[in-house]
């Protein structure tokens, strides 16, 4: 996934980015709304956590007005408002869980996991996908119920084609699951990385569509 982290707490800031991409998510951190704003408009995101009290303002305002617009980006917020009428007031703003500060950060891992299977439209972190029997929530595959090691990265995009089972995802797309704003991306890494995908997992499990993209086999 391509994470969004708008925390103004530079140490705070540090190691949920490193979190992040140690899970293989791509991640663009900000401190401010009017820099989150700007990144929300040029990019696709498939998650935000979000601070509530930053330099340039509060947090569920920003939360207010962007699902107002109609911005329907799963929101996880992170802040150190305990408050039971603080937590209320963020999940009526809009968002999808709130996590008080400090956190684990293993514990911010599961949230996030658990927001985006609820999105992506199943919720159960079992799938059965032919000879794969896959544990999303403990990030485990077993193949013919041998135990598979994928890469962080290896399993952030196997999570994005098992999300969208039969749809076509193009390199741009799987591109900005895999890297942020600042990272360098050759041009043949989504390549690489199918590749190794199929020699763990079978070679059918992932289709190329000519000229379009790729796309989850049918098991």
């Amino acid at each position: 996934m391509r994470i969004l982290l708008i925390e103004d707490d530079t140490v705070l800031g540090a190691a949920v980015r490193d979190q992040i991409a140690a899970d293989g998510h791509s991640v663009d951190w900000v401190g401010r709304l009017d820099a989150a704003g700007d990144a929300l408009r040029v990019a696709p995101f498939d998650l935000v956590l979000l601070d509530l009290m930053l330099p340039d303002g509060r947090g569920i305002g920003f939360l207010k007005a962007r699902r107002t617009q109609g911005d329907v980006t799963p929101v996880i917020i992170l802040t150190a408002l305990d408050q039971v009428s603080d937590r209320i007031e963020g999940l009526n703003a809009g968002a999808d869980d709130y996590l008080v500060k400090p956190f684990d950060l293993a514990e911010l891992s599961a949230r996030i996991g658990s927001v985006a299977r609820r999105y992506s439209g199943n919720p159960n972190p079992l799938i059965v996908h032919g000879p794969l029997q896959v544990d999303l929530a403990a990030r485990s595959i077993l193949r013919d119920g041998r135990p598979v090691q994928l890469t962080a990265r290896e399993w952030v995009l196997f999570e994005a084609f098992l999300s969208r089972p039969g749809q076509i995802l193009s390199k741009a797309q799987l591109e900005d699951k895999l890297y942020a704003f600042d990272s360098g991306v050759e041009s043949n890494a989504i390549e690489v990385h199918v590749s190794r995908l199929r020699k763990k997992l079978g070679a059918a499990v992932i289709e190329t569509e000519r000229g379009l993209g790729y796309r989850l086999g049918v098991p």
